[in-house]
């Protein structure tokens, strides 16, 4: 090729690459080349790929009804014009409806410019909305929803967001969940949130990434279909002999109405024993059995702890982690997102409690997201115990709001003792650094994260508000004095002072010799 040749062919790629470049930033939002981010993870090699006649064949990119009365508008896409019948069009897209009804230009002149719109995508669309074929690769899906979204093709995108839901997957929800809000695509999102939701505990890692409000959303959704009576025997204490052990590892579910319908096993229990003990709980639409099972050792038998999690979605189970206790016949309930158990005696061979038989004071909370068990506030329960049976669970425990209340019965006198327990209230203080008094106690904590201080009114009983302040590792006796509190610490290597009202930290001098585990007081000479 002489030179100037040469020349000709740079310069026509250079107006090639311009022209891309100009089409790119009409696309706006929803450029083509962004289908490769938007559908990750998604391979099918029996995908049905379309046929690529059409591209060069006119006749196949006409779509009318073939009675002579339609009017038939030019759509120019990205590479291809296709010659359809708006009136058809327009039931299938809303976007092409509210066209028709115009007076813009494009309508009068027959001509609809949607450069920035796959030929490939506006083709399927049509295939589906005139010849109700739908020939979409699931690798492509991304650009497809985008499409249809674009062009409010309700149906089409119906379809695309209903092979999506089966192609979802750990790897590529939250590609799709970002090309929803950069299209603003509610359906898309809908799709993507339900996938979470009907995953929520399996997925915490990705429902982590999740703010606030769509975090409540997702676990919403959990709550949608219909509300079923379910059944499972909590405690089992027959052998493998007896035929109802078997048919007893179910859990059941009511089928028809309350009056005349029938009992039906929905699931197995997850492990293999005649005897078992469990508390059933209900968080977040999951089923949490709780407790443990008798399992053979080489000297005869022991009770393994155990507690799993069933997905009604899936139906699914998954072990969580065990109680920190041994526990039998104690009360569960849901609260705050968390689980917290209460009560119950020891968990050993199903002997028969008796007066000897004591309670558990110690109380956990369990937290689903982390799969933990930690301990909080125990029972007061010093002077006197609850009685003891084998009917129920003790004590009994029901939530409302952010409280916990529990209703037993004093062994020794009969009377009804009922207690409430604020979840909302009680810090979180694996550690205990001060207390002290003014005209209320004051406590300073700490956990993982903060520091926590709180206060408690003695003569109205009642616990104030807990605040968050800097994480500072405290050691030694401390001091009241005002509205001051003072405390060693080692990282500062001196007596800081913090503000009860503010929270404020200051630092007094360094002390002379290295703070390990000082005592801070006051003397008056």
């Amino acid at each position: 090729m002489n030179p100037l040749g040469q020349h000709f062919m740079i310069l026509l790629e250079w107006i090639g690459l311009r022209l891309s470049n100009i089409l790119t930033r009409l696309w706006g939002a929803f450029p083509e080349v962004k289908s490769q981010i938007a559908s990750p993870g998604i391979t099918d090699t029996a995908s049905c790929k379309a046929d690529s006649e059409w591209k060069t064949n006119e006749a196949l990119r006409t779509y009318h009804p073939g009675d002579g009365e339609e009017i038939t508008v030019t759509v120019q896409t990205s590479t291809c014009a296709f010659h359809v019948d708006l009136g058809r069009l327009s039931e299938c897209s809303e976007y092409f409806r509210a066209l028709s009804q115009s007076n813009m230009r494009e309508t009068s002149e027959s001509l609809i410019h949607l450069e920035h719109v796959s030929s490939s995508a506006f083709h399927n669309l049509l295939e589906f909305s005139f010849l109700d074929t739908f020939k979409v690769p699931v690798e492509e899906l991304g650009t497809h929803i985008q499409v249809s979204s674009y062009l409010l093709a309700e149906a089409f995108l119906s379809r695309c967001l209903s092979v999506l839901a089966d192609k979802l997957s750990p790897d590529n929800c939250l590609s799709y969940l970002s090309l929803a809000q950069e299209i603003c695509c509610v359906e898309l999102k809908t799709t993507v949130f339900t996938y979470l939701s009907r995953n929520l505990l399996e997925l915490p890692h990705l429902i982590k990434c999740l703010n606030g409000a769509e975090k409540d959303e997702v676990v919403h959704l959990r709550m949608r279909g219909d509300r079923r009576l379910c059944s499972l025997r909590k405690e089992n204490l027959t052998s493998w002999n007896d035929p109802e052990t078997e048919r007893a590892r179910h859990v059941f579910t009511l089928k028809g109405s309350e009056d005349s319908g029938d009992w039906y096993p929905v699931t197995e229990l997850p492990f293999s024993a005649d005897k078992w003990c469990f508390t059933a709980v209900v968080l977040y639409n999951y089923l949490y059995v709780i407790g443990g099972y008798r399992q053979p050792v080489k000297r005869g038998w022991e009770f393994k702890m155990a507690s799993f999690r069933y997905n009604p979605f899936t139906h699914s189970w998954a072990a969580t982690a065990p109680l920190l206790k041994h526990r039998r016949h104690f009360s569960a309930a849901a609260c705050g997102g968390c689980i917290y158990a209460v009560g119950g005696w020891y968990l050993d061979s199903l002997v028969t409690p008796d007066s000897n038989t004591a309670l558990y004071t110690a109380v956990e909370c369990y937290d689903p997201w982390e799969d933990t068990w930690r301990f909080v506030s125990s029972l007061p329960l010093t002077d006197f115990q609850f009685t003891m049976s084998l009917s129920h669970d003790v004590p009994l425990i029901t939530s409302l709001g952010p409280c916990l209340y529990v209703l037993g019965i004093i062994q020794r006198t009969g009377e009804k003792l009922l207690l409430k327990y604020n979840t909302s209230q009680d810090a979180d203080l694996p550690t205990l650094y001060f207390l002290g008094a003014t005209d209320r106690l004051h406590v300073i904590g700490a956990n993982n994260s903060d520091n926590v201080v709180t206060s408690f009114c003695v003569q109205s009983q009642r616990w104030g508000q807990v605040h968050k302040a800097e994480k500072v590792a405290f050691a030694g006796q401390g001091a009241v004095v005002g509205q001051q509190v003072l405390m060693p610490s080692i990282q500062h290597n001196t007596v800081a002072t913090m503000d009860l009202q503010t929270l404020s930290l200051r630092l007094l001098p360094p002390l002379p010799i290295s703070t390990r585990y000082e005592a801070v007081f006051y003397l008056h000479f």
